[in-house]
């Protein structure tokens, strides 16, 4: 069994989004409860929640959007940017802990103290731009997270894989320029899902090009689908890159029964999604690999996929 670290705390439910916010506390309480009583939690190690330093979320987010963000928040506004993300007086120093906690998680793996870790933090972040707030997100952790590894400890292959049902634009143009991140996501099809992006010609620029995949599906794409492209495309171009760290945009929201998307994944091939990347952690990365919760609206199909990812994470 490894060493499985897990991040959850009830401040994360204080991100307060309006009673039909689809992006709500009762998110992660749902989640919390099918740890609990599925042992899941007690198997686990605990990770620190704190804030995180603020020069690391400037090296991803400009100092003008960070100072518009918090004013928002402060004058209590209900929303930056676009209608859905909405905020709380307490959104901004919430966001310091999901943000400051995934990379306590990061440190924890890179010491050796957990061999893995899962995130259950909100509010969400792949979709945040460096200077705007997009689909419910204020800071993008897993793109911080992933500068953060490279800066400090100079790692040369990060791969960020992103499986929720919207394309991680924010993250995408964080790393599109930038050959030591190989950014791969799974996707409903732009033509149809938000944000809107994420097409297979975009590929990355520069000295990124090549290091962005992404594979975007068109309902109603399910197991076999998704199982044929990381078969196909993904798999070998992990193999290829050789990650030195893994990051997991783990958004559920590609669940056939979740209600923001028109895919059919049953809750298995996330388990089936995690054993794949376990092994290409262990391959290549010394089995370093950091979760982070993104999407996933359904209650019940979020708890019980977040609970089969997280056991794969123990069995790995």
């Amino acid at each position: 069994m490894a060493r499985t670290g897990l991040a959850q705390d009830e401040r994360f439910q204080r991100h307060l989004t309006g009673p039909h916010h689809p992006e709500r506390p009762a998110r992660l309480a749902a989640i919390s409860k099918a740890f609990d009583e599925r042992g899941i939690a007690q198997a686990c190690s605990g990770i620190d929640v704190s804030r995180i330093d603020m020069d690391l979320v400037r090296r991803i987010h400009s100092q003008a959007y960070l100072d518009r963000l918090r004013q928002a928040c402060k004058d209590g506004l209900s929303c930056i940017d676009v209608p859905d993300s909405e905020i709380c007086r307490e959104s901004y120093e919430i966001a310091q802990l999901a943000a400051g906690t995934v990379i306590n998680a990061v440190e924890g793996v890179m010491a050796g103290g957990v061999d893995n870790a899962f995130c259950a933090v909100r509010p969400p972040g792949h979709h945040t731009e460096r200077d705007r707030s997009m689909g419910f997100c204020l800071f993008n952790s897993i793109a911080i997270a992933a500068q953060h590894v490279i800066d400090k400890y100079g790692l040369e292959r990060v791969l960020i894989l992103d499986w929720d049902v919207h394309h991680g634009n924010g993250t995408q143009h964080n790393f599109e320029e930038d050959p030591r991140v190989l950014f791969v996501s799974l996707h409903g099809h732009p033509s149809i899902v938000y944000p809107g992006t994420g097409h297979e010609f975009e590929r990355g620029r520069g000295e990124g090009d090549g290091y962005t995949i992404n594979r975007p599906m068109l309902p109603p794409s399910g197991d076999e689908e998704w199982r044929r492209a990381f078969d196909d495309t993904i798999l070998p171009a992990i193999d290829g890159f050789r990650p030195q760290f893994v990051l997991i945009s783990a958004g559920f929201d590609a669940h056939k029964l979740d209600p923001l998307a028109p895919l059919e994944l049953d809750t298995e091939t996330y388990g089936w999604m995690t054993d794949e990347l376990v092994a290409v952690a262990k391959i290549h990365a010394a089995g370093r690999l950091v979760s982070i919760l993104e999407g996933g609206y359904h209650l019940d199909a979020l708890a019980d996929s977040a609970s089969l990812h997280v056991t794969r994470l123990l069995d790995a």
